[in-house]
């Protein structure tokens, strides 16, 4: 047997295994060619072709990984058109698709949100669309995931919705809640598209116009099973909720279908849909969800899609059947293989190698035709998948007409006695009528006027912003010439300097010259006295030395001349620079003349900046002065009776109108140092005018409902803050009294109005709605633990008591304890009993909201059992307290039986704020009377016991005056009648204070703990403060103060009525 270790590449090349990655490189080749064919820049619908080539291939390879290869590569942020087709092919590829594609594009969410932000920001027609498109594909995918029912195609049976839906009303309401949104997503991108269109021409029939409408064919398919399935989801929402409960659902049903009907009214119309889509028509109506028989009469919307016309161009094959070798291969290389490394396994092929190779090609042969066979079923399935549709769509129809023709007998018959009714509803309101017209007419007639001051407003103002404009333009301009101007001067000055520094450098040049000139003569001459001495000292040499001095001569007169020459080179340079220099003087002259025309002109165009950014101030104030007046004019205004508004929004107002004074101070800062732009100043004013007169209006509406005293005060204050304002504008409207308006002044009143508004907010619990529910439960189990802990301890006192005292101290203390025992005791179970009587009252009223949600909407009744319960506890408290100071002698007998009142007089207050919402057959109501006049008995043998022991303790001395004298007795009766006087006095003064106390529990009742129009008649709600943290069951309850002690003999409830504190 050979063994070979390394076998040449062309050998492994021949090896069938090679077959399937030669395949999937053909896959990847036509994948790649159907997406660059399928998303490109040219502005022309997606053929679909190439897109059925897509979805193929992602059947092909059960997934979106070689589509998202490419496509994550493709330039889109380069070309909307581009993103355009992009997001068209994925929508394809989302619906038509194998399923696992929606996991694989939930991998590039991101980067489908990025091209959707990215051309949402540039002004592009195209980017504004696939800013929506990309909404809806997140959209789509976030629901499918979510939602693995429903395939992304969107259509299911309506067993599967019911599935889909489940039992849970919360669960329908949220799939509800979640498909709306769903078709949001999808008309807008229906309404971008044909917003972009130009309806007067034949868009539909341009490739610019297709471009843009080819996608809608999607989202009407995605629309007709969005209407069905909303429509079964709010007959089924009907039938197990109220109707008010689902107003909103309704109203956004309703908007929803008038838009989708327009949508597909207008789709019908256009040729490009008619050739390629049958588009359902929609009832004139929406169905009527408060009748439960309107269900029969609904009719699904059928979307037919046409059978297509065979395309021209042969489709490019997706999987390479041939597995054998090159046609071009000589089969002598086989031949040429085994004389080389010898037969496999030292022979021949055998039979079993060549069946081998015959059911290979008969397998790929065999799949060749299944992929054939595969795409004629999906082309017949689609075509009866239409024909389906069709039948469907007409026996709708002929069931829609058979249920009209039941049901039409029965609508004449109710629209007989709607006529009837509504005629003699006619006759009784056509007085009613009359007045509503006359006062229709008034109020159109001041709407005319109102519409009128406010179009003047607006084109005076666009006509300031074009004057500022062109102002800004023309300032440009000037800043640009004196630019130029300074550049030209800079480079005369340049030139002017570089050739003084030349002349500068010549003349040293020359002067160098002419000096080394001079040094040289100087040395000649030296050299000739030298000569000339040596020819008198030497007579022989007398020759030679003529002859050497003639040739001296000579070269002085050379260097004469040379230094002639120069002298006269350097007047021609000095007359050339005073040449130069005459000119730049001549072209400094023009360019100062140029300069001051350019300053003339410079200070020409400043003044008519001034000029004109005052007049555009001037305008403005006059308008803030014409609004503020219209302001001020409504509070004398007796139409203006009837508006009212509430002291948060007044609150608000102001506090916006004080922020606008302080950048109308800034902008009043910036005009004074810098005239020349008023853009601040206006703005602040336009701004500080509205929000002016707007809190003027609205504290004037506020005082309508406010007190006498503090309405007449805001009225005051409105009254102040218009003048104030008034007179800030008119100074602004002057050049000489701009400079000094003060903005600050208005700020005064405005904190007035803001401070008044602060006032007449209604006091109530500093705490967040959301935070009811988890404190009244807090409340409850509070006051639960404090009853607990004061049973434990008056167990322990009693104990005490048993060893510390004897006799008949140990008998009424031990009487006292047990009456506070069992009035513990009774009010545990008053407190149980109140809290079954509470979860009872929450689970039959709360329907299908939780718990929380309907705490917050009965706040009032939640406070009130929060300051009901607090109550409670701090009684608890106090009487464990008092009986410890009673029973230890260091409290007194009285606050024993103060706090016993008290404590039935909580209970009531419990009772009360439970029986405000609770049925009358209620058995946890009969339960909770029992309980409470249970708890008055309790308190009552707690004040008898009391008593009683009281009088057991105190010493009764008998009063013998037998041996007192005359004069004794008579000093003992004026001492005795000056303290009874004393004791009258302070009495009396206590019973004012207690009066007064009672009169500002009163004056806090009415004026904070009155009941709204939530709940008339409940609990108004127990206060609480969101800064001061208070200990729990410290600190006494507000109540008002009892007029007398006795306990109401029918149901336990003591005489009070709960109060805010």
């Amino acid at each position: 047997m050979n063994s070979i270790k390394n076998v040449p590449a062309r050998v492994l090349s021949r090896r069938p295994g090679h077959s399937l990655e030669a395949e999937r490189e053909q896959f990847d080749k036509t994948q790649a060619i159907s997406i660059s064919k399928a998303i490109n820049t040219q502005e022309a619908p997606v053929k679909e072709k190439h897109a059925r080539r897509i979805i193929l291939g992602t059947h092909h390879e059960k997934g979106a990984f070689t589509f998202w290869s490419y496509a994550i590569g493709l330039p889109l942020p380069s070309s909307s058109i581009l993103s355009w087709k992009f997001c068209h092919v994925l929508h394809k590829v989302l619906r038509d698709g194998h399923p696992n594609v929606l996991h694989d594009c939930q991998r590039y969410r991101s980067n489908i949100r990025e091209i959707g932000e990215l051309w949402g920001h540039l002004h592009d027609r195209y980017g504004q669309l696939v800013n929506v498109y990309t909404k809806l594909l997140l959209t789509k995918i976030s629901f499918h995931l979510k939602h693995p029912q429903f395939p992304a195609g969107l259509e299911v049976s309506d067993e599967v919705l019911e599935k889909a839906a489940g039992t849970d009303i919360n669960d329908i309401f949220q799939l509800t809640v979640e498909m709306f949104d769903y078709m949001d997503c999808e008309l807008k991108l229906s309404e971008s598209v044909f917003r972009q269109l130009n309806t007067a021409i034949a868009v539909s029939q341009m490739s610019s116009g297709q471009c843009r409408l080819a996608p809608l064919i999607q989202v009407i398919q995605d629309c007709s099973h969005l209407y069905h399935y909303t429509v079964k989801l709010m007959f089924r929402l009907h039938s197990c909720l109220p109707a008010d409960t689902l107003q909103g659902h309704r109203d956004r049903f309703h908007e929803q279908f008038h838009s989708l009907r327009n949508f597909f009214r207008r789709a019908a119309d256009m040729l490009y849909f008619k050739r390629l889509i049958q588009i359902p028509r929609l009832p004139e109506g929406p169905p009527n969800f408060l009748r439960a028989s309107a269900l029969a009469e609904h009719i699904k919307p059928v979307v037919v899609i046409p059978e297509e016309a065979p395309e021209d161009e042969e489709p490019e094959n997706l999987i390479e059947i041939s597995t054998g070798p090159p046609a071009g291969e000589p089969a002598v290389v086989a031949d040429l293989f085994d004389q080389t490394f010898g037969p496999p396994n030292g022979s021949m092929k055998d039979d079993r190698d060549l069946q081998i190779e015959t059911l290979k090609r008969e397998v790929e042969t065999l799949r060749a035709e299944l992929e054939k066979i595969k795409l004629e079923a999906q082309r017949y399935i689609s075509q009866l998948k239409s024909q389906v549709n069709t039948l469907e769509a007409e026996l709708e129809e002929q069931r829609k007409q058979k249920q009209k023709a039941l049901v039409d007998n029965e609508q004449l018959r109710h629209e007989l006695a709607q006529l009837r009714a509504a005629q003699l509803e006619g006759e009784r309101n056509q007085g009613l009528r009359e007045e509503a017209e006359k006062k229709a007419s008034v109020t159109e007639a001041r709407y005319t006027k109102l519409k009128e001051q406010h179009s003047k407003l607006i084109a005076t103002h666009a006509e300031l912003l074009r004057k500022n404009a062109d102002t800004a333009k023309q300032l440009t301009a000037k800043q640009q010439n004196q630019e130029e101007v300074a550049r030209v001067k800079e480079q005369l000055a340049f030139q002017m300097e570089q050739v003084k520094r030349e002349s500068e450098m010549k003349l040293e040049e020359q002067s160098d010259q002419l000096e080394k000139l001079r040094r040289e003569l100087e040395a000649k001459s030296g050299e000739l006295v030298r000569v000339q001495q040596d020819l008198s000292r030497t007579e022989q040499s007398g020759s030679e030395l003529s002859s050497r001095l003639d040739a001296l001569s000579a070269e002085k007169e050379a260097l004469s001349s040379a230094v002639r020459q120069q002298e006269a080179a350097l007047q021609a340079a000095q007359s050339l620079a005073q040449e130069k220099e005459a000119a730049l003087a001549q072209e400094r002259a023009e360019l100062q003349g140029r300069l001051a025309d350019k300053e003339s002109r410079e200070q020409g165009l400043q003044q008519r900046l001034l000029d004109e950014q005052l007049e555009v101030l001037r305008r403005s104030a006059a308008e803030a002065e014409r609004m503020l007046q219209d302001a001020v004019g409504t509070l004398d205004d007796p139409l203006h009776l009837r508006c009212t508004s509430s002291p948060d929004y007044l609150v608000s107002r102001a506090q916006v109108a004080l922020d606008a004074v302080s950048a109308l101070e800034t902008g009043h800062a910036q005009y004074l140092a810098s005239r020349s732009d008023a853009s601040a100043l206006v703005a602040a004013l336009t701004q500080f005018s509205h929000l002016a007169a707007d809190t003027i209006i609205n504290g004037s509406a506020t005082s309508h409902l406010a007190p006498t005293d503090p309405a007449d005060r805001l009225m005051d204050a409105c009254r102040e803050c218009g003048a104030r304002a008034l007179e800030l504008v008119g100074q602004l409207q002057d050049r000489q009294t701009v400079q000094q308006a003060q903005p600050d002044r208005v700020r005064g009143p405005l904190q007035g109005i803001l401070q008044l508004g602060q006032e007449l907010k209604p006091k109530s619990l500093d705490v967040r709605q959301e935070e009811l529910g988890a404190l009244v439960d807090k409340e409850m189990a509070a006051t639960s633990s404090a009853i607990e802990e004061a049973v434990r301890r008056i167990e322990d006192m009693m104990n005490q008591a048993r060893h510390a005292s004897s006799g008949v101290k140990l008998e009424v203390n031990e009487r006292i304890l047990n009456s506070c025992t069992d009035l513990m005791k009774a009010i545990r179970l008053l407190v149980t009993t109140s809290t079954s009587l509470q979860k009872e009252i929450v689970e039959s009223g709360r329907g299908a909201a939780t718990q929380q949600e309907f705490y917050a909407k009965n706040s009032r009744w939640t406070e009130g059992l929060i300051s009901a319960s607090k109550a409670v506890g701090w009684g608890a408290t106090q009487l464990v307290e008092s009986a410890d100071k009673v029973v230890l002698h260091t409290g007194k007998y009285e606050e024993l039986i103060v706090c016993s009142h008290e404590i039935a007089a909580s209970t009531a207050q419990l009772v009360a704020a439970s029986k405000v919402k609770a049925n009358r057959d209620s058995r946890h109501l009969s339960r909770l009377q029992e309980c409470s006049r249970t708890v008055n008995v309790m308190a009552a043998n707690v004040v008898a016991s009391t008593k009683s022991g009281q009088e057991q303790i105190e010493d009764r001395d008998t009063m013998d005056f037998s041996g007192m004298s005359l004069i004794k007795l008579k000093k003992q009766e004026m001492e005795t009648q000056v303290r009874v006087l004393e004791l009258e006095k302070t009495l009396e003064a206590e019973r004012v204070r207690l009066g007064e106390l009672r009169k500002q529990h009163y004056a806090l009742a009415v004026g904070v703990g009155t009941p709204g129009e939530e709940e008339p008649g409940q609990p108004s709600p127990a206060p609480h403060s969101g800064s001061s943290r208070k200990p729990p069951l410290a600190q006494k309850p507000s109540v008002v103060p009892r007029q007398d002690h006795q306990l109401d003999k029918k149901d336990g409830v003591c005489p009070t009525q709960l109060m805010n504190s």
